[in-house]
């Protein structure tokens, strides 16, 4: 009997130690972090231009911006390097998408969540929306 417990509580140490790692991280919507994924896309030196490190601080705050996209993976909204690279394709501004002002570029299917967020994105100064902009623009 004393074995059986023994291997038992062994087991289960065993199973607990190993499962310590496995923790995912998900986002404000459900979705699985993959970590490696935000780690590859090149990320921009912030430290430098005032106005990129503002872009960076909106999207990542009050913004709201970083719930739904991803440097360079799809979420529930485009990667921002596919944006970007929609953007400068067309000689397109985000900040006046952003402010209500354009059509869809990226996917037209997921305007209807995005206009949701345009409350917040109207509510900013025009700076705030430029230092958006310059910030996403920045993701390769």
């Amino acid at each position: 009997m004393k074995l059986v417990l023994k291997s038992l509580a062994a087991f289960a140490l065993a199973i607990s130690v190993s499962n310590c790692g496995d923790k995912k991280e998900t986002d404000a919507m459900g979705n699985t972090v993959d970590e490696t994924t935000e780690t590859t896309a090149a990320q921009p030196e912030t430290a430098s231009d005032p106005l990129l490190a503002k872009g960076q601080e909106l999207f990542e705050g009050k913004g709201t911006c970083a719930t739904c996209h991803k440097a360079d993976a799809k979420t529930v909204g485009p990667a921002i390097k596919d944006i970007a690279k929609t953007y400068k394709e067309k000689n397109a501004s985000i900040a006046s998408f952003i402010n209500g002002e354009g059509e869809p570029l990226v996917d037209p299917s997921q305007y209807e969540i995005m206009k949701a967020n345009f409350v917040i994105t109207k509510a900013m100064s025009e700076e705030d929306r430029k230092a958006l902009e310059t910030y996403m623009m920045s993701i390769e």
